[in-house]
């Protein structure tokens, strides 16, 4: 059985979606991340702005999550974050979280895996840590509650 520890829960400040239209896969879109802020017993601090998640509107529906973003620690250091996986759900509500409504996370499914990448010798730990997250896309951030495989 698969044992996890709750690392954070992280608040991701979007801006708005760049549609940039169909492509062989589905529809691409560039949502902007700029800034937020992450919390929790093990990692807190702020989420920089500058990254994006690079996303693709499957035919099916199905959105591949992409995203590329720098957190930094209380303390200064800071984390690579490349965080991949699948939001999915009814066409009603996914077609309402396209339009940028709120709707309520449990009426969907978006998992993450997050990986991890910093120089800091205390994080060293989320270099080779698989991670996986429980995600909600509100109309202006998204949220994620992060977990360590134990």
């Amino acid at each position: 059985m698969i044992k996890t520890d709750f690392i954070y829960k992280a608040a991701i400040s979007i801006g708005e979606v760049q549609e940039l239209g169909e492509i062989h896969s589905g529809r691409r879109r560039i949502i902007p991340i700029t800034g937020g802020t992450f919390e929790g017993p093990k990692l807190s601090g702020t989420i920089l702005p500058g990254g994006a998640d690079w996303q693709v509107i499957r035919r099916d529906g199905n959105a591949f999550l992409e995203a590329r973003y720098t957190m930094q620690t209380e303390n200064g250091a800071l984390i690579y974050v490349e965080n991949k996986g699948y939001r999915h759900g009814p066409e009603d509500v996914m077609t309402r979280l396209a339009n940028g409504e709120a709707v309520d996370p449990g009426s969907y499914y978006m998992r993450t895996t997050p990986f991890f990448e910093t120089s800091d010798p205390d994080l060293d730990w989320l270099n080779r840590t698989i991670c996986v997250a429980t995600g909600a896309r509100e109309p202006d951030c998204v949220r994620l509650d992060v977990f360590a495989v134990a």
